[in-house]
């Protein structure tokens, strides 16, 4: 099993979204969500919406994440 490289920068800044439970907006090649980001793994993050709906995605979807104001 693949562990996470928590020397990574993208890992370490993820982990804090998870931490500061900050709103994201997570851009997909064809569409956008928005939401926080609940847990990552070495494949996937998990996007709970403002209905407390989770989505799981794949990493290779991820085009960007960015914070929300």
């Amino acid at each position: 099993m693949t562990e996470l490289d928590t020397n990574l920068p993208s890992i370490r800044q993820i982990q804090n979204y998870i931490k500061e439970q900050k709103t994201v907006e997570v851009q997909l090649t064809n569409s956008n969500l928005v939401g926080q980001i609940l847990w990552q793994d070495p494949d996937c993050i998990c996007l709970i919406d403002t209905n407390n709906k989770p989505t799981t995605i794949w990493r290779q979807a991820i085009v960007y994440i960015q914070p929300q104001n």
